[in-house]
């Protein structure tokens, strides 16, 4: 599936969501999508092989591709947006990242999401930031064998916590700073987080758009699909492909009616 020359995927941890997780992958298929993508799966950090063997079964009987997989985040549903940056949950994120490997050798999966964590006050920001930038490098350089590429993403302010990333400048921060030797990070380009943030989304495709590696679609306010917004997408796709852009577009939305008819946008 494509929409004005990206390839699209559908993100089954947002879209679907009217059927079982373990249906929405075929569903996906049905609707005419090749390329899948999913926030991390399992209530833990480190399934057990019985459930990854599960998830992969999942994923091939479907016959899509997993583009891309988030890291373990925390409780994502009681508000927690990642670990990287907690002293106290890096035992955590190594047993992830070996999760994490292990369904990228089976799947193809080559992008991983890695939210940064909120800010703590247990911690001083300076351990925070020296935390999440040792954790970062190390699960790229667990997934650097065999191209994987690590996303870190700006969260809307105001709907994430204390979570400190909002734009793309802050992300660039990190990945040109402490990080600039490591060659297999990118910038997570989410229309809904940086739009909602005041970041000039077709300006920062333009600039950026050949370095990044992956692309999500939602519209603000409300997350919904594209044109249920004011963001301009269809001139930030464009712009997306003007300057370089060459990987996946996810829709990851909220649909805000069933999601197959929330599919309208396309035409």
């Amino acid at each position: 599936m494509e929409y004005r020359g990206h390839r699209l995927s559908a993100n089954v941890s947002m879209l679907f969501t009217e059927l079982p997780y373990s249906e929405r992958y075929a569903a996906a298929a049905q609707a005419g999508f090749t390329d899948v993508e999913s926030w991390w799966p399992f209530a833990v950090p480190d399934p057990s092989p019985a459930e990854v063997d599960d998830f992969v079964r999942t994923v091939e009987s479907a016959e899509v591709s997993l583009g891309a997989l988030n890291f373990y985040g925390g409780d994502i549903s009681a508000g927690e947006r990642g670990v990287a940056s907690h002293p106290d949950r890096q035992d955590q994120l190594a047993a992830n990242v070996r999760a994490i490997v292990a369904i990228a050798e089976r799947t193809g999966c080559r992008l991983f999401n890695l939210l940064y964590g909120q800010l703590d006050d247990r911690w001083s920001p300076a351990e925070q930031a020296d935390t999440a930038a040792a954790a970062i490098r190390s699960a790229a350089g667990a997934v650097a064998g065999f191209g994987g590429t690590v996303l870190i993403e700006p969260l809307t302010e105001g709907l994430n916590g204390r979570y400190p990333l909002h734009t793309a400048d802050d992300v660039l921060a990190i990945l040109d700073g402490p990080l600039k030797d490591v060659d297999n990070l990118s910038l997570l380009f989410d229309t809904f987080h940086l739009g909602s943030n005041g970041v000039d989304l077709i300006a920062t495709a333009t600039a950026l758009g050949a370095d990044i590696a992956h692309v999500q679609l939602a519209d603000s306010p409300g997350r919904g699909e594209p044109g249920s917004g004011s963001l301009p997408i269809d001139a930030t796709l464009d712009a997306l492909k003007a300057a370089g852009y060459q990987g996946v577009a996810a829709c990851e939305y909220k649909p805000t009616t069933d999601t197959p008819s929330s599919l309208a946008w396309l035409s």
